[in-house]
């Protein structure tokens, strides 16, 4: 009988010493410290949870980039307007009847470089000069073709050119001869030759210099051509779209890189470039087939019927 009053004293404690433990643990929850624990009965005491972790700040990505605004398309106005008025263009407007055009030239003026065909400057310039002369029936025929030099243009003319009975001719030159380092003597009298043959087809005509490019700029003779462009343009009494200073313009004063306005191979224009020079061109159109020009007798000014 003793024996068994001690055992149930023994459970007794056990159960009370229990009691106190919990207790003890829940108090110092409550207040936020680690509880004191003291051995019961030789067991040993619990270590104080740990608090805890701080939460991991949440970092914002990186913000998604903004595509920067396209580049300004401009030029200054003494580059972009046309010296001559353009008196084919601007009697077929005045009568209503439609216009064509024909772009004649090399890689540049077939698109090279370009995205597709509606993004070469032919393409673009038709765009522009709808815009400008709304309800008109307007045409820009692309007679360009990779690799041609003035010699291989002129003797498509006839099947290119003068069949389409064009009233205006934009004529691109010069770019590949500067290429392969051609002589610029033979060139001076094949251009001459050609903006005859185009004249007396009834068209007026405009010259397009080479364009302002890595390539190009690399040529010794590069800037010699512009300038017999430009000589030949004004000894023929023809329009000149010095495409090789407005680009030039770009970069220097626009402070454009090439990777802006020249495709990845250093030499052909790009969507950007293209679509540019068929705004500025088509600007320049607009303005001199719409100008007054001076009468016959210089008295006044009238605008062709």
């Amino acid at each position: 009988m003793t024996a068994d009053i001690q055992r149930v004293s023994a459970c007794v404690g056990w159960a009370a010493a229990a009691v106190a433990f919990f207790a003890l643990h829940s108090v110092a929850s409550a207040q936020g410290a680690a509880p004191a624990l003291s051995a019961v009965s030789g067991a040993t005491p619990m270590a104080a949870p740990a608090a805890p972790p701080a939460p991991t700040p949440v970092l914002a990505g990186p913000a998604t980039p903004i595509a920067p605004p396209p580049a300004a398309c401009n030029a200054p106005a003494e580059l972009a307007r046309l010296d001559r008025p353009l008196i084919h263009t601007m009697r077929r407007l005045a009568s209503g009847e439609p216009l064509t055009i024909v772009a004649i030239g090399s890689s540049s003026t077939a698109g090279a470089g370009a995205s597709s065909p509606t993004a070469s400057y032919p393409s673009r310039l038709a765009v522009e000069l709808k815009a400008r002369f709304s309800g008109r029936d307007i045409t820009v025929l692309n007679r360009g073709a990779n690799g041609e030099e003035t010699d291989n243009m002129m003797a498509r003319f006839d099947r290119d050119v003068m069949a389409a009975h064009p009233q205006l001719v934009i004529w691109q030159v010069g770019t590949n001869s500067v290429l392969r380092d051609h002589p610029l003597n033979p060139h001076a009298v094949e251009l001459r030759e050609g903006i005859e043959e185009l004249k007396a087809a009834g068209a007026d005509v405009i010259l397009v210099d080479p364009q302002y490019a890595p390539q190009v700029l690399a040529k010794p003779e590069t800037q010699a051509m512009v300038e017999q462009i430009a000589l030949a343009a004004k000894q023929q009494n023809v329009d000149l779209f010095p495409r090789f200073a407005v680009m030039r313009n770009w970069y220097e004063a626009g402070h454009l890189g090439f990777d802006v306005f020249v495709s990845p191979d250093h030499l052909h224009m790009n969507d950007w470039s293209y679509a540019c020079l068929a705004k500025l061109l088509g600007a320049a159109i607009g303005e001199a087939a719409t100008r007054p020009i001076a009468a016959a007798h210089g008295a006044h000014t009238a605008t062709l019927p």
